[in-house]
C-alpha cells in the first residue's frame, strides 16, 4: 500500500473511533487536534499533529503552539513533545494516531506533573499612568438612570430617527377650546 492509501484507511478509522468526541478535530484530511482532558481540567492540553506526504514511513508534526496550551510552561511542553517523540520512534511505519492519543490521555498525569500554570500580566510603563486612571474614574459622575417606563414613554413619542414629532407637546387647541367653551357655557346657565 502507497502511504495515502495508508493515510485514507487511517482517517477512515479515526473518523469513526471519534466521532462526536468533542475533543477530537479534523482540521483538514491531514492535520488533527486532539484535547487531552476536560475544558475546565488545568491540566489539559491540545496536541496538534499533521501528517507529511509519506506519512506513517515518516513521523508526524506534533505540536503544542494551540491557544489552548499558552499557560503551560515552555519546559513541560517541551517534556511532553520529548514523551511524545518516544511513541512515535516505537511506532513508526504504522497508524499511530490513536495510538499516540490514547498515549497521551493514559499518560497525562505523569506528562503535566510538573505543570505549574503561566499567568500573563501587562505591566503599567510607569506610575503616572495609574494615578491618571484612578482620578478620572473618581472624576465621572453617574449619569441618571431612566425607569423601563420612561424609557417606554421616550421611544413611544419618537419618529423611526428618534425625533420627536413636530408638536409633540403642544395642548390640543380644540378639546381645551371646546371644554373652555362648553364650560361657560354650563357655568353661565348654571348660575341663570
Amino acid at each position: 500500500m502507497t502511504a495515502n492509501e495508508d493515510q485514507e484507511m487511517e482517517l477512515e478509522a479515526l473518523r469513526s473511533i471519534y466521532e462526536g468526541d468533542e475533543g477530537f478535530k479534523e482540521v483538514s484530511p491531514v492535520s488533527f487536534q486532539f484535547r487531552i482532558g476536560n475544558l475546565e481540567d488545568i491540566k489539559a492540553f491540545i496536541l496538534d499533529i499533521t501528517w507529511p506526504e509519506t506519512y506513517p514511513e515518516t513521523a508526524p508534526e506534533i505540536s503544542l503552539d494551540a491557544f489552548f496550551n499558552n499557560r503551560i510552561s515552555a519546559e513541560t511542553k517541551q517534556m511532553i513533545l520529548s514523551k511524545l517523540e518516544e511513541q512515535v520512534e516505537a511506532n513508526l511505519g504504522t497508524a499511530m494516531m490513536y495510538t499516540l492519543f490514547e498515549w497521551a490521555k493514559d499518560n497525562q498525569e505523569a506528562l503535566m506533573e510538573n505543570h505549574k500554570p503561566v499567568v500573563t500580566a501587562v505591566a503599567l510603563t510607569s506610575s503616572s499612568d495609574v494615578t491618571t486612571t484612578s482620578s478620572t474614574t473618581k472624576k465621572r459622575e453617574k449619569k441618571e438612570q431612566l425607569t423601563k417606563a420612561q424609557k417606554r414613554r421616550i421611544i413611544n413619542r419618537t419618529d423611526n430617527k428618534g425625533e420627536l414629532p413636530r408638536g409633540w407637546n403642544w395642548v390640543d387647541v380644540i378639546k381645551v377650546g371646546a371644554f373652555h367653551l362648553f364650560s361657560t357655557r354650563w357655568c353661565s346657565t348654571s348660575y341663570l
